[in-house]
């Protein structure tokens, strides 16, 4: 999944949008290891595959999420 944006953009968010966004990452990380450690239990290949598939996006996703956060900044109270 291709990313386009430059390193030049930047987002202001507010520090309560900032915290939730770091609690959904944690939560799709957390997700993502508790995922991933069932694949060794299932037996069906497709089961696999589709977790598999499952742990890869809640991966990716939290990338996607780290990566807008390394490009935001949180903005001055004193700003609208």
């Amino acid at each position: 999944m291709p990313i386009n944006c430059s390193m030049q953009d930047h987002y202001e968010i507010s520090s309560r949008f900032r915290r939730s966004i770091e609690e959904r990452i944690a939560r799709l990380e957390e997700d993502a290891d508790k995922d991933e450690a069932q694949i060794p239990c299932l037996d069906n290949p497709d089961h696999i595959r589709r977790q598999t598939r499952l742990v890869a996006v809640e991966r990716a996703e939290a990338l996607r999420m780290r990566l807008f956060l390394n490009r935001s900044r949180i903005r001055d109270v004193g700003e609208n």
